[in-house]
C-alpha cells in the first residue's frame, strides 16, 4: 500500500513539474520584458536602414547588403544562393539549430524528436541567410531597427563570431528557396539560448535596447517600432 502511495506521489510530482516548467519558462521571459534597459536612442546622421523580421516564432536581422560601412557580400556571397536577386538591397540573417533548420522548412515537417533535440542542445548550429529585395520585407512582420554605422559594425562582429574562424562556410545543397543559403555556425541552440536570444545578443552588443533575456520573438521586438507596410 505504501509503495502504491509513493508511486502516486512520484507520478503526481512528475506531472506537476511537466506542467510547471514551461509555465515558469514563459513567466521568466515575460518578467524580462519589465527589466530596466537602456532606452533606445535614435542614431545620429549616420543612421542606416535596418530591420528585424519575425514570423511570430523566429527572428532575423535585416541589414543593408552594402552600406553603413559594411559590405555583407564580402562575407556572404550572393553566388552561394541558387539565384539571389541582382537588385537585392538587404541581407536577412538568422541563427538556429542546424538539424531543425535543414529538415523543417515548414511546420508540417516538424517532428517531436527533432524539436526535443534542438531544445536539449544536441545539434550544432547553423546560420540562415537570405538576399532580399525591398518589396520582400513582409508587411506586418517587420520592425525598424535604429542603428548607426558604428552599431552596424558591432552587428557584423557578432555575426562573424557566430561563424567558425569567422568565415562563412556554406552547407552544400542546403536551401529553402532560390535566394537563400545555410552556413556552418558556432554554438548550440537550447532552451536558454534560442534563435531569438541570438538576435537579442546581437542587439545588446550593438547597444540597442533589448531585455536581458529574450527566448521568444516578442522580447526581441518589444522596444522596436513596427514597419506599417513594406517599403514604408
Amino acid at each position: 500500500m505504501r509503495t502504491r502511495t509513493a508511486l502516486r506521489r512520484f507520478f503526481l510530482w512528475q506531472l506537476t513539474m511537466l506542467v510547471a516548467a514551461p509555465v515558469l519558462y514563459v513567466v521568466l521571459a515575460l518578467t524580462a520584458l519589465a527589466w530596466p534597459v537602456k532606452p533606445a536612442t535614435a542614431p545620429g546622421g549616420d543612421a542606416i536602414e535596418a530591420y528585424v523580421i519575425s514570423n511570430g516564432v523566429h527572428t532575423d536581422l535585416v541589414l543593408p547588403l552594402r552600406g553603413g560601412g559594411v559590405d555583407w557580400t564580402a562575407l556572404f556571397a550572393p553566388s552561394h544562393a541558387q539565384a539571389a536577386p541582382a537588385d537585392a538591397e538587404f541581407v536577412a540573417i538568422g541563427w538556429g539549430d542546424r538539424e531543425f533548420y535543414l529538415h523543417t522548412p515548414t511546420w508540417a515537417d516538424l517532428t517531436l524528436p527533432r524539436a526535443l533535440g534542438a531544445l536539449l542542445g544536441r545539434h550544432p548550429a547553423a546560420l540562415h541567410v537570405s538576399w532580399l529585395q525591398r518589396d520582400q520585407l513582409p508587411a506586418g512582420q517587420t520592425w525598424r531597427l535604429p542603428v548607426s554605422t558604428a552599431q552596424h559594425a558591432q552587428l557584423l562582429r557578432h555575426v562573424q563570431r557566430s561563424l567558425p574562424q569567422g568565415k562563412a562556410q556554406p552547407i552544400a545543397g542546403a536551401h529553402y528557396h532560390a535566394q537563400d543559403a545555410f552556413y556552418e555556425a558556432t554554438g548550440h541552440y537550447n532552451l536558454m539560448r534560442t534563435c531569438n536570444e541570438w538576435t537579442a545578443e546581437a542587439l545588446r552588443a550593438a547597444g540597442v535596447a533589448v531585455p536581458p533575456w529574450a527566448p521568444f520573438d516578442f522580447g526581441v521586438r518589444w522596444h522596436l517600432q513596427p514597419l506599417a507596410q513594406a517599403g514604408d
